[in-house]
């Protein structure tokens, strides 16, 4: 096949934003058997407006497989700040999948890893002799930008994206996008509940990463840094390293999936017998 380009799909990404977009007015899109089904109906609308505008010749989408995985493990406080998903929520997580799969594409999860961590392993297996896309609304994701490997931030609303490659990425921040790890270890990261070195924004941890490099460069240099500065990192020196863990995607997690079975096509039949079965509506009309 000419021009291959994978797309690797951050499924709970788009679930939850498909979720949010209509829960916030109260709409949940019942069907007749009185299940909801407005993330379902949101998150095929995003892939397939993904898939007219970026033209994908593969597809994969990865899950999250529960709220327990190693990183909580190492720092129980991880994404503690996360409520219980809503009850309207809960029963569309498997129904999703089952749409996926009628889609023909593949879906992949670890129990005790991230999709990040699926999508991390996938992108640097795949991304050796093929160009991979990565389709997500977290930024997490930018830290495996490369050759190969670039990423589509979703936008508000439907087909709006911000998309990186390595350079852009480069040009914003100064940094290369793997220090995009340390920086999280120095900085933190509200959304996913950990501290990093208390007192140290953005803006310092990305000047100290620009003149030394990695944390290790910093460590290395710490009696050039500011007073204030090295009394901060020295006493917070193991939170910063578990830190550095907890901001890490693992791209060798236990996950294969062969470009075979991710070649988009799919079989109109199946596709409608699921849509009429969930009664998802206006649908298939929107891919191209």
């Amino acid at each position: 096949m000419e021009n291959k380009k994978v797309l690797l799909v951050d499924g709970m990404a788009l679930l939850f934003r498909a979720f949010y977009a209509t829960a916030m007015s109260g709409y949940y899109m019942v069907n007749s058997k009185g299940v909801p089904t407005n993330a379902i109906h949101g998150f095929v609308k995003h892939l397939f407006t993904a898939v007219n505008v970026h033209k994908p010749s593969h597809v994969i989408c990865c899950w999250d497989m529960g709220s327990k995985t190693y990183r909580t493990e190492l720092y129980p406080e991880y994404k503690a700040n996360r409520g219980e998903p809503p009850v309207e929520l809960i029963p569309q997580f498997d129904l999703v999948k089952e749409v996926v799969d009628k889609l023909d594409i593949p879906n992949v999860g670890l129990e005790r890893f991230e999709a990040d961590d699926c999508i991390g392993t996938l992108s640097k297996q795949i991304s050796e002799h093929t160009e991979v896309a990565i389709l997500t609304g977290d930024q997490d994701i930018l830290q495996l930008l490369s050759k190969n490997i670039s990423v589509i931030l979703l936008k508000k609303g439907y087909g709006n994206y911000d998309i990186f490659d390595e350079d852009r990425f480069f040009k914003e921040k100064g940094i290369k996008a793997a220090q995009m790890i340390d920086l999280k270890a120095l900085m933190g990261d509200s959304s996913d509940n950990y501290p990093g070195v208390k007192g140290i924004g953005e803006k310092t941890a990305l000047r100290l990463l620009q003149t030394h490099g990695t944390i290790e460069g910093i460590l290395e240099n710490i009696s050039t840094l500011t007073k204030a500065q090295r009394k901060k990192i020295e006493d917070e020196l193991d939170m910063l390293h578990l830190c550095r863990q907890l901001a890490t995607i693992n791209c060798e997690v236990d996950v294969t999936c062969s470009l075979e079975d991710a070649i988009f096509q799919i079989d109109q039949q199946k596709m409608s017998n699921k849509f009429k079965e969930l009664e998802l509506k206006n649908l298939e009309q929107i891919l191209l």
